[in-house]
């Protein structure tokens, strides 16, 4: 797709600006071309190509199937559909846990085979030193703490991250920690809205939330929860825009009426 030349592409350093005048930040998970092309024409800040492909594109239960070949597939085509958004790329989990030489491989791979902008990849202290690879090598890096779901089976459960004192201080410790190894902005997932309040204030980086409260620099919401695609997921922090599930539904249904009963295709829509 041929770029539009009076379209200005959102960087890293654009969400450090709007950070620092107060704009909130925008963004939404995309996984496919003309979804893609919706948001970004839209006037969405950033798209982030989600391992939650894995569960809503693929059906798995969890984020921890989903490989890094099929996440090149799915960010090849966002980056096709996008002019204008910055396009984040989960890595996957097992890309980058292993070593940082590991993760170097995996990013780069993902900078040069999909086009994207960025990586995001989950924890702090822990995955520190993938981090500083991943950014010294010229990859710009999201991070995101809080509920990390490819550590799901550690926590056991989906539940608020960070109520207890020692798991809060952790985390307040590990943002800066990413900010200090150059990360240009942090996710914080499904804590308490005081405690994202306080991060976001101590840092000089954007916060993106979800699930953590309205004192966030930005918010991300998964397109089908949002779109009202996906019926089953209702937690508190969701906002839907749409009931897509129902309206889906009622146009497919229509349209099998009207094939079953030989009013589609009518005269004008033959040759």
């Amino acid at each position: 797709m041929s770029v539009n030349k009076d379209i200005k592409r959102i960087t890293t350093n654009t969400l450090l600006k709007m950070k620092s005048s107060g704009e909130k930040i925008s963004m939404i998970t995309a996984y496919d071309f003309s979804f893609a092309r919706i948001f970004d024409q839209a006037g969405i800040d950033v798209i982030l190509v989600g391992d939650s492909a894995s569960n809503v594109m693929a059906g798995h239960e969890t984020t921890l199937p989903i490989t890094l070949d099929q996440m090149i597939y799915h960010a090849s085509s966002v980056v096709r559909g996008a002019q204008r958004s910055l396009l984040v790329v989960d890595l996957p989990f097992g890309s980058y846990q292993g070593n940082s030489k590991e993760a170097l491989v995996s990013a780069i791979r993902i900078m040069k085979e999909t086009g994207g902008h960025a990586i995001k990849l989950e924890g702090g202290e822990e995955v520190i030193e993938s981090v500083k690879r991943i950014i010294s090598s010229g990859v710009p890096v999201m991070g995101h703490l809080g509920l990390t779901p490819q550590s799901i089976y550690k926590f056991g459960t989906y539940t608020v991250r960070a109520k207890e004192e020692a798991e809060a201080a952790k985390l307040k410790h590990d943002a800066l920690l990413l900010q200090e190894a150059g990360c240009f902005a942090i996710v914080l997932e499904k804590i308490p809205a005081q405690l994202a309040k306080e991060v976001s204030q101590s840092l000089s980086i954007p916060t993106i939330g979800i699930g953590a409260g309205g004192a966030c620099d930005g918010q991300v919401l998964v397109m089908h929860d949002m779109l009202g695609i996906n019926t089953e997921f209702k937690p508190r922090f969701l906002r839907k825009y749409l009931n897509l599930f129902e309206q889906i539904t009622g146009a497919v249904q229509q349209y099998i009426k009207d094939v079953k009963s030989n009013s589609f295709p009518n005269e004008l829509e033959q040759y």
